[in-house]
């Protein structure tokens, strides 16, 4: 984390949120985030220590396309407080950026640190499974944000980078057809490591609400399941399966085209290291590597497609 000045307008706007009385001490510029700018504030109050974040939607590109992001942000947080995981508690937010010049949301700061190199992986795994497994007991049914998919489906076309590309062919004939009837519920929308925090083996907390929506379970699973992957190995995607839907029971209806959109959704002339990664601490893992484990990842699908 750096030190990082905001402007007075958005530290006013903080101060009244919070408390007219209360001290901004620090600001510093938080690891990880990648498509907007994410801000830990210490903001002393009676002589007691606050913590909170302020997340600022800068990305103009990301606001042309969702310009509801800041209202969006803070319905998924007043949602995600009746999990029973820990989540960002709302403060405030600026739904135009007339206070703030930019859309945001003010929201507590959580315990714990990501940790994508974990000591047991085991026990990682399976926590990470089981605070998913809570997300989705959560009901959606009139949440007005509704599950889409990111990719333009039409215009992707096999990598020329991969050694299977007969598994890609199938995999785009796959999630061209009809999205199969699943249950909707509640989910995160972008479930991976970098977004689960850990104090120790339990897990503190689930951040980064904003595409929070209605939808399938699957597609999240999916999507954390190929961060797994490209993360560590097969293996771990698979272990994450197999405790996911352990505490999902009979409601979860495991269907391979979940796995299949969310791996296309990675799909680019050229993959890439997510760069959160590397501002967690993670620093072994290769382009070729990526290249390699997407492609295990299509035929390990293809394998539960094809029952083998």
């Amino acid at each position: 984390m750096e030190e990082h000045a905001l402007p007075d307008r958005v530290l006013k706007w903080v101060v009244q949120c919070v408390d007219p009385m209360a001290v901004i001490e620090s600001v510093r510029l938080l690891d990880g985030s990648t498509s907007s700018s994410v801000y830990g504030l210490s903001i002393r109050l009676s002589n007691a220590p606050l913590q909170f974040v302020l997340r600022q939607f800068d990305n103009v590109e990301w606001r042309s396309e969702e310009p509801d992001l800041a209202r969006h942000e803070a319905g998924s947080l007043r949602r995600a407080a009746t999990i029973d995981v820990p989540t960002p508690t709302l403060v405030a937010f600026d739904e135009t950026g007339e206070d703030c010049g930019v859309p945001s949301v003010l929201m507590t700061r959580l315990e714990g640190a990501v940790v994508l190199r974990p000591r047991d992986m085991n026990i990682w795994v399976d926590r990470l499974a089981q605070s998913l497994a809570q997300i989705h007991a959560v009901g959606a049914d009139d949440y007005p944000w509704a599950y889409f998919t990111y990719a333009d489906i039409p215009s992707l076309k096999t990598p020329t980078w991969s050694s299977v590309p007969e598994l890609w062919d199938e995999a785009l004939r796959m999630v061209s057809g009809p999205q199969p009837v699943s249950r909707e519920c509640f989910i995160h929308r972008d479930y991976h490591p970098a977004n689960v925090l850990w104090t120790e083996h339990p897990v503190s907390g689930v951040v980064d609400w904003v595409n929070a929506c209605r939808g399938p379970a699957g597609i999240d699973v999916g999507h954390c399941r190929v961060n797994l992957a490209q993360l560590f190995n097969v293996p771990t995607a698979n272990a994450f399966l197999t405790a996911y839907r352990r505490y999902a029971g009979a409601v979860f209806d495991y269907d391979p085209f979940w796995d299949l959109l969310s791996l296309i959704e990675f799909l680019s002339e050229r993959p890439t290291v997510y760069p959160g990664w590397k501002a967690f601490g993670v620093h072994d893992v290769t382009e070729q590597l990526i290249r390699e484990r997407l492609d295990a990842f299509v035929t390990s699908v293809a394998g539960r497609i094809s029952g083998d």
